[in-house]
């Protein structure tokens, strides 16, 4: 059957940083037949986050046109530790280590993709058996200057740092595995691209056809600006509590909302257009959050367990520290709007503007129980907001064109 390619294309282009080849995509889209989708993960901790579903969502759109999906565990691979990005050279895990990790992501994904349509390797199965030889002669079709221009390992160099050998074998059996499982495309984050890049030139070396790299962005965690991470504690695990869940997603800003809704809804883009319209014309943006973390804990866990979480986030806020008897402020806004940094100065909760961005970088302003992470957040005109500044100061405040009277 034939495909609409426009359709097609929007949607493998959403959210993707980068395809190389775009032309080679579409001729490989053309020739109608199941492509080879290929992922890899090495499994470097055990729970997968957020940020991992980035790519598996794109998967799962590639999956649900009919392509194969190959998702490659890289047991062997994790032992060596992707030095991408790395400053310094990075400790291999244990044989124990990758075993235990790589069972916990078995089960995670199929909670995205099909796993009747899903083909889990391990790439041990191919590179655990590669001779001296093999391994000389793979090396062998890289040049170190070739490896000194992935951006890590050309600052180390130039700055002293030690990079050991093994390191540069890293991408050469990432490339490898490619080869092995004649993928068509394979995805990775913006960090992966060097390493993408030797897997098509690895495939030419082994007269295969090259396979299309589209590369996805790294996610913001919850504080918005470094990549989500365990280690930065930035993080919403796709195994943890529905309430906690819930309440991690209700926590990040109204701006990297929808960078969320981009990377991580199933909603169509033109879904999401019009509930930016919404937001815009005056939905309160809180109800625009509530719906992508109820939609983010039922694709994890059921749609009863995101009732309940929002039913608990509602009872929290409603019971929490928030005292019944609080100020009701009217502030105005002339031309529809206010900035929030004037709205706290004119209900009185902060002494001046400066005060207000302050509070704000430090994180002791929220909105409605949500922490507030810009200081260029404005409040439109028929808005009613709880504002809290620090533990004990709280008003709600109402923005109105009206002029007080």
């Amino acid at each position: 059957m034939p495909i609409n390619m426009d359709a097609t294309l929007a949607e493998i282009e959403r959210g993707a940083e980068e395809i190389l080849v775009k032309d080679e995509l579409v001729e490989k889209l053309n020739k109608g037949v199941p492509l080879r989708i290929k992922a890899g993960f090495d499994p470097t901790a055990p729970d997968l986050h957020l940020g991992h579903t980035v790519l598996i969502n794109k998967l799962k759109q590639f999956q649900d046109m009919g392509h194969d999906i190959l998702f490659l565990i890289g047991d062997f691979t994790g032992m060596i530790g992707d030095p991408t990005g790395k400053n310094v050279t990075r400790q291999p895990l244990t044989v124990e280590q990758v075993i235990e990790n790589a069972k916990t992501y078995e089960t995670q994904i199929y909670k995205i993709l099909d796993p009747d349509k899903t083909e889990i390797l391990f790439n041990s199965k191919w590179l655990g058996e590669l001779s001296a030889r093999d391994l000389i002669g793979l090396a062998a079709k890289q040049t170190v200057a070739r490896m000194l221009e992935r951006d890590d390992f050309s600052n180390r160099y130039r700055t002293g740092q030690p990079i050991a050998i093994h390191e540069f074998l890293y991408p050469l059996l990432q490339g490898y595995d490619s080869v092995i499982m004649k993928s068509d495309i394979e995805l990775g984050g913006t960090d992966q691209k060097f390493n993408l890049l030797i897997g098509r030139e690895l495939q030419k070396a082994y007269r295969q056809a090259p396979q299309v790299v589209i590369t996805m962005p790294l996610l913001e965690g919850l504080d918005g600006v470094k990549k989500m991470s365990k280690s930065l504690d930035n993080y919403i695990g796709i195994a943890e509590d529905p309430n906690n869940m819930f309440g991690k997603v209700m926590s990040i800003s109204d701006i990297l909302m929808w960078r969320y809704y981009e990377l991580l809804s199933f909603k169509s883009m033109q879904e999401i257009s019009a509930l930016r319209k919404a937001v815009t014309e005056g939905m309160n943006p809180r109800d625009a959050k509530v719906g992508l973390a109820k939609e983010i804990v039922a694709r994890f866990h059921s749609i009863e367990a995101a009732n309940g979480a929002q039913e608990q986030f509602v009872a929290q806020f409603r019971q929490g520290v928030i005292p019944d008897d609080i100020d009701e402020i009217t502030v105005h806004a002339p031309k529809g709007e206010i900035a929030l940094v004037h709205a706290l100065k004119e209900a009185g909760l902060t002494k001046s503007t400066s005060e207000a961005i302050r509070l704000i970088q430090q994180g002791g302003i929220k909105l409605d129980g949500e922490r507030v992470n810009s200081t260029d957040l404005q409040l439109k005109s028929g808005v009613v907001v709880i504002a809290q500044v620090g533990k004990r100061r709280f008003a709600k405040i109402t923005v109105s064109e009206n002029e007080p009277t």
